[in-house]
């Protein structure tokens, strides 16, 4: 397999024989392509008659969503396995290991996580996942602060950054998320009963200001490692144990954006529950666990984030008094503004989440899609003035039209 082609089911398998000591001797192996939604595929391995198994994740050269019209570079397999690694090395119970890999092929051999839910899945059903919130604050922490100029050699993080230079999913994200719900794009996808709010959007230049200078920031500053695309959709949970996924957007960006993508799909979430609590109290239970959770992320992340900058900063001049609250504080604002952009995105744009597409309810699915867009509006108009995260939970409250207790 010298040149570059799309794997079938069986060469699968013989990359999966190929890795010694992942299978039994003379294991009887199975595959199937369960693919992963918009961009690659994916194949899973088992073991008949055992619990061996892994996952082979190929890049193919152009967006699935779209077809063979919007082309990719299937660099970004590589870029996506290095970020894999990296992480792992830096939270290895929180992200999957890597066994094998083609960058000549862009794929990439994993660890399977089938004994997981995907998040949005597990949230829609109206799961608790207690541990996810320190869980994540730790991913986003160490990711974060090792990757940046606070905990690594900043010389080592301009070559590092070279090797994460992702242009052709970073132009996905300008576009798709800082771009397109503001204007007439044909990229973009809402139904008529949502029409007043895309037209809308695309006439409030207050709000538009607010998104351009998020977005300048997302072209601009280098700050760390950032993962990308931190959806729950990217995230496998159970009751005690949380793993990150897909990091193939990942780039050096602004730490708020993946703090806020978080956050955001939390809240994508919280605006969709009355479609799938019928009952008042249920609803009511998870709402409060939601908003919770959400408050919960940021109060994780920057618990950590301050101690690892108290235990192992480099960069002298950031130990100036005051610096470390303006800095933490900043990534507030930031996380709080990217959260509203990627719900508002996620509304009107080309790829919208089940949270809110599958409610069967034509009304409260209506509903769910005007809160969730009144939420990231609020969000982003006043993500500068925010001052700490119960500003953030108090913009939720006004924008939902009613008191969430937590």
């Amino acid at each position: 397999m010298s040149a570059y082609h799309p794997l079938t089911a069986e060469e699968a398998i013989q990359l999966a024989k190929s890795l010694p000591g992942r299978f039994p001797d003379q294991a009887e192996l199975e595959c199937r392509e369960i693919g992963d939604g918009n961009l690659n595929l994916v194949f899973h391995v088992t073991a008949k008659h055992s619990d061996h198994s892994l996952i082979i994740k190929q890049a193919v050269p152009y967006a699935k969503v779209v077809g063979e019209s919007w082309p990719l570079s299937l660099d970004r397999a590589r870029i996506e396995r290095e970020a894999l690694e990296m992480e792992h090395s830096l939270c290895p119970a929180l992200v999957p290991e890597v066994y094998g890999y083609s960058d000549e092929m862009a794929y990439t051999i994993m660890e399977d996580l089938s004994e997981y839910t995907i998040m949005r899945k597990g949230l829609i059903e109206g799961n608790s996942y207690p541990k996810f919130a320190k869980h994540i604050g730790e991913f986003l922490a160490r990711t974060l602060f090792y990757t940046s100029d606070l905990g690594m050699n900043q010389q080592k993080k301009k070559e590092l950054a070279g090797r994460f230079i992702n242009p052709d999913l970073c132009k996905i994200t300008e576009d798709l998320i800082f771009e397109d719900p503001y204007r007439d794009s044909p990229n973009n996808s809402y139904p008529d009963s949502i029409a007043d709010e895309a037209e809308a959007l695309r006439s409030d230049t207050e709000l538009h200001f607010e998104v351009t200078l998020l977005r300048h920031k997302f072209l601009t500053q280098g700050q760390a490692l950032l993962h990308g695309d931190l959806h729950t959709g990217s995230i496998f949970v159970r009751a005690e144990s949380t793993k990150v996924i897909d990091p193939e957007f990942a780039f050096f960006g602004p730490m708020g954006f993946d703090i806020g993508a978080v956050i955001g799909n939390l809240l994508l979430n919280y605006a969709a529950t009355p479609g799938w609590a019928a009952d008042p109290k249920a609803q009511q239970l998870r709402e409060q666990r939601l908003v919770q959770m959400s408050q919960d992320v940021w109060n994780h992340y920057e618990r950590n984030f301050r101690q690892l900058w108290n235990a192992d900063l480099l960069d002298e001049m950031s130990r100036t008094p005051g610096y470390q609250d303006h800095y933490v504080l900043q990534v507030l604002q930031d996380a709080a503004g990217y959260a509203g952009c990627k719900m508002i995105r996620r509304i009107v744009g080309l790829s919208h989440v089940i949270d809110i597409d599958t409610i069967a309810d034509a009304t409260a699915r209506e509903a769910a899609q005007r809160k969730a867009l009144a939420i990231g509006k609020n969000l982003v108009r006043h993500h500068r003035s925010i001052k700490s995260i119960d500003d953030v939970i108090e913009l939720v409250k006004q924008a939902s039209g009613n008191e969430v207790s937590i």
